[in-house]
């Protein structure tokens, strides 16, 4: 077994909850964490990704609800210094670019989605303009309870991609 990356081959000899601990600001869901760790070892990001697919799509929604929480609400200054949340000011920085109407509008919207859905909007923002996430917020409104849950379950496998990436890279 030749691993392909020196933080693949370090994670791979970690006791399993040091690994969990490790690999958890990439997702938020504690049970994904444990489940992606007991898979190991892993020799390729190829193969990182599509575990971490495959064991995000299987989890119950109280794993989801549990890494949509982790998140910083769009536009809300987190001031922890997690590396969850460092990552969280990076992929929201559009919305720090725009104007103070679509702030505000976009502020307004998160509102109507936490009280229509019972949760945080989760998109993955990365490269989004704040008028891109707006539209995208103001159509999701719009959806009903399981298509807006699929939805959000995409967005946030998503963004445990790209945190696997920087994980990956550190």
């Amino acid at each position: 077994m030749t691993v392909t990356n020196k933080v693949l081959s370090d994670w791979n000899g970690l006791d399993i909850e040091s690994a969990v601990t490790d690999v958890l600001p990439c997702c938020g869901s504690t049970r994904w964490a444990r489940e992606l760790a007991q898979t190991r070892p892993v020799v390729s990001d190829a193969e990182l990704f599509e575990r971490s697919d495959a064991v995000w799509r299987a989890l119950s929604p109280a794993d989801w609800d549990e890494a949509f929480r982790s998140h910083p609400r769009i536009g809300e200054k987190a001031a922890e210094k997690s590396q969850s949340a460092t990552w969280s000011r990076g992929e929201q920085s559009g919305l720090a670019a725009s104007s103070d109407e679509v702030r505000a509008a976009f502020e307004r919207s998160n509102r109507a989605y936490e009280q229509h859905f019972g949760r945080k909007y989760i998109v993955c923002a990365t490269g989004k303009s704040a008028e891109e996430m707006l539209a995208d917020l103001e159509r999701r409104l719009r959806n009903d309870a399981g298509a807006e849950l699929l939805e959000a379950v995409d967005q946030q496998r998503q963004i445990t991609r790209l945190r696997l990436r920087k994980w990956l890279e550190r």
